[in-house]
């Protein structure tokens, strides 16, 4: 399913309230604290729709904590890329589509980051299919979008404080529209 700018705002405003995959916030409040990250990190404009967008997949297909304790995984990051190649580009795209991907690079590369995913990430990292081995780790690094997929798995990291005060949906959506495809963008 593809999604319009209307049938995205409505899903960030309307069915984004609900708990993100076992975190004490919400998918809204995750979405927005991945996106002031990276604002706050000076990233472009792309990669910041990218940090706000990076688990729309999770509302596409309407995912429960249930799903993930019944060993479910729903593919959230291929979902989420399938709903928005209409409305951006692959510097949106390809993060999105890779930041699962990175989370299970950095477990291999990265000593400590696999004890300090919180239990919620480490729970869903094995339906994700588990810590890269050597060859897949090798692969994901040459990938010419490895470095904005990483970049994008470290904010949503930090993402999950629970009663964090962010800037509103509204300032995250006007600069994903200068993100947007300039076809999709003057599409309202």
């Amino acid at each position: 399913m593809a999604l319009d700018w209307l049938a995205l705002e409505n899903l960030l405003r309307h069915q984004a309230g609900a708990l993100y995959g076992g975190e004490a916030i919400s998918q809204l409040a995750h979405a927005l604290q991945s996106a002031e990250c990276a604002e706050r990190d000076g990233a472009p404009a792309a990669l910041i729709t990218a940090a706000l967008l990076h688990d729309i997949g999770h509302l596409v297909a309407e995912q429960g904590d249930d799903d993930i304790a019944d060993g479910i995984d729903d593919r959230h990051e291929q979902v989420g890329v399938a709903a928005l190649k209409t409305l951006f580009a692959d510097d949106v795209i390809a993060p999105i589509a890779l930041h699962v991907a990175a989370k299970r690079y950095l477990c291999a590369v990265e000593p400590g980051y696999l004890a300090a995913l919180s239990a919620a990430s480490r729970a869903s990292l094995a339906l994700q299919g588990g810590v890269m081995d050597g060859l897949e780790a090798d692969r994901f690094a040459a990938n010419p979008h490895a470095r904005a997929a990483v970049a994008l798995r470290r904010w949503d990291d930090e993402a999950k404080v629970a009663g964090k005060t962010t800037p509103p949906l509204a300032h995250f959506l006007a600069i994903a529209r200068s993100a947007a495809r300039a076809t999709a963008g003057a599409a309202q």
